[in-house]
């Protein structure tokens, strides 16, 4: 028997959810959204003056300062909104962090910047989630990229970690497939966001090669892939574990 939603339905209604990186982009698009569809948002990045604004949209969430590129911050975030709200039902690693170098150029620290917020961070959000997920029934809906599912020019660093996430979603989704609990992944194209529209090529680029980046329908406004986050964060997804959802404007339909 078809089962259809009464109006007003908001399908991530008792859920708390910790998102990453919601000063601005995507993580932002994503608290406010799941605010919107009845969550309760606990909002961490590093930039609190423009967490703060952002929250002035999210009624009834909490938002702290934290560095997810150091262990111990993962652990006291996580801790943290427990302690708070009494449970975690959905973990969001939505932070991300993409400076174009040219690998023969790439410093040491590079590197590490790369794979510290990229992946190193949202593993260690996830190992310190698991248990509160694991006795909620919860899910957790990691963003990567499409530069996780291919190569993308002067990216070398960024590529290997968002590679990584999709690996970290599907070795996560095998080990705990008998378990009360759901890991996807999100592989955005371009989107509309301050760490796109303010990037800086590197000297001497190859605008050819930068070009063949964006999608040939434009770039996404990032409420266009918290959308798709919402969905894999909510019971309406529950058959769904362990997939990776590509969401790009047509950027890997040719």
């Amino acid at each position: 028997m078809t089962s259809y939603q009464p109006l007003g339905y908001q399908p991530l209604a008792g859920k708390v959810a910790l998102i990453t990186g919601v000063s601005s982009g995507l993580g932002a698009a994503t608290a406010k959204l799941f605010a919107e569809r009845g969550a309760t948002v606990f909002g961490i990045a590093r930039d609190a003056e423009r967490m703060a604004a952002v929250f002035a949209d999210v009624p009834g969430g909490r938002h702290a300062s934290f560095d997810i590129g150091r262990p111990q911050a993962c652990r006291d975030a996580v801790e943290q909104c427990v302690a708070e709200f009494g449970r975690l039902d959905v973990l969001v690693n939505a932070a991300g962090y993409h400076q174009m170098r040219h690998t023969l150029t790439m410093t040491d620290q590079d590197w590490d910047d790369d794979l510290a917020v990229n992946l190193t961070g949202p593993f260690h959000l996830c190992r310190a989630a698991l248990p509160h997920l694991l006795a909620a029934g919860g899910n957790i809906v990691n963003v990567s990229s499409v530069a996780g599912l291919e190569g993308e020019v002067y990216s070398s660093g960024y590529c290997a970690a968002k590679h990584g996430i999709v690996g970290l979603t599907r070795a996560l989704a095998v080990e705990f497939t008998a378990e009360r609990l759901r890991v996807n992944v999100v592989c955005p194209g371009g989107m509309s966001t301050p760490q796109v529209t303010e990037f800086a090529a590197p000297e001497n680029a190859d605008w050819n090669l930068i070009m063949r980046i964006a999608a040939p329908r434009g770039m996404m406004d990032p409420v266009d892939v918290a959308k798709a986050i919402a969905f894999l964060a909510s019971d309406d997804a529950a058959a769904i574990h362990g997939s990776v959802y590509r969401v790009d404007n047509g950027k890997g339909a040719g």
